[in-house]
C-alpha cells in the first residue's frame, strides 16, 4: 500500500476480480490507500484473499472477500448485490481474473478453450453488465480490464489466452463507446513483464526473452496498481476507450 497519497477515491467502492495475490492484490491495496473500499473476488483462493483483507484492515482500510464464479451470471449478480447491500454503491470494476494455461492448439480441447475464454471474456462481460446499472444510477463509474502483452506480441501454445486478452481490447472500445454519455470510463491496462509470484517454465522464459523491457528490468505490481488507481481518479475522467501499455518499452505500438 502506497501510504501518504491523497484520498482522491474516498467514498468509492471497488470490485476487483482475481484479487487474492500478485497484481490484483496490489490494485486492492492501492485503491484502499486512495480511500476506496474494496471487494476482493476469488473463486478458490479464499485463504489468500482473507490474508489480503486482513492486511488492508490492519492499515485502516475496508475490504470484504466474496467467493464467486464470475462465469456464472447468477453468482455475479449475487456478488454485486452483496457489495451494494453492504456499502450502498459500486464505482469501480477491475476485471483482473484470468487463467493462463499452456497447450499446443493441436492438443487443446474445446473444454480448455472455453475454460480460458470464459474466465477472461465472459467474466468481464457479466461483471460489467451487473455493475453498469448501479454506475448509471450514481452518475458515473470506472471499468478497467487487465489485458495481456501476449495479445499484442503472441505467445506459443497460448492461443486461447492471446485470443481472450485481445478480445478485452475490443470489449473496452465497444463499452467505452456505449457508456461515454453515462459518465462511465472504460479502459484496458496491459502489463508487460511483471515481477509476480508465479512458477516459471522454459517456455515462459522464452516468451519473456521476447518481451525484454527497454528499461532493463521487470515491472513491479505496485507500478501496475498505480496506473489503475490513476485511471480511477477524478483527474482521468477524460480518458476512455484506451489500451494503456505498462511494458517498460517491451512493446511499442
Amino acid at each position: 500500500m502506497a501510504t501518504g497519497k491523497s484520498n482522491e477515491l474516498a467514498g468509492q467502492v471497488a470490485i476487483i476480480t482475481g484479487a487474492a495475490r500478485n497484481i490484483g492484490k496490489a490494485i486492492a491495496l492501492d485503491l484502499v490507500d486512495g480511500g476506496a473500499k474494496v471487494a476482493i473476488n476469488v473463486k478458490t483462493s479464499v485463504d489468500a484473499a482473507e490474508e489480503a483483507k486482513a492486511e488492508i484492515e490492519a492499515q485502516g482500510g475496508a475490504a470484504m472477500v466474496i467467493q464467486a464464479d464470475i462465469t456464472d451470471a447468477d453468482a455475479v449478480a449475487a456478488m454485486v448485490g452483496q457489495v451494494v447491500d453492504r456499502w450502498g454503491r459500486v464505482d469501480i470494476l477491475v476485471n483482473n481474473a484470468a487463467i493462463r494455461l499452456r497447450t499446443a492448439i493441436t492438443e487443446m480441447s474445446l473444454e480448455e478453450w472455453h475454460q480460458v475464454t470464459a474466465i477472461i471474456l465472459d467474466g468481464a462481460f457479466l461483471c460489467a453488465k451487473a455493475v453498469i446499472p448501479h454506475m448509471r444510477k450514481q452518475g458515473g463509474g470506472t471499468i478497467i480490464s487487465m489485458g495481456g502483452l501476449t495479445a499484442h506480441m503472441g505467445a506459443s501454445e497460448r492461443v486461447h489466452v492471446t485470443t481472450a486478452k485481445s478480445g478485452l481490447v475490443g470489449f473496452t472500445k465497444g463499452l467505452a463507446t456505449e457508456l461515454g454519455g453515462d459518465g462511465i470510463t472504460v479502459n484496458c491496462v496491459v502489463p508487460g513483464l511483471i515481477d509476480t509470484v508465479r512458477g516459471a517454465t522454459s517456455e515462459v522464459a522464452q516468451d519473456h526473452a521476447r518481451m525484454r523491457p527497454l528499461v532493463g528490468r521487470k515491472g513491479r505490481v505496485e507500478e501496475v496498481a498505480a496506473m489503475v488507481r490513476h485511471l480511477c481518479g477524478p483527474q482521468s475522467r477524460y480518458i476512455t476507450g484506451q489500451t494503456i501499455h505498462l511494458t517498460g518499452g517491451a512493446y511499442l505500438p
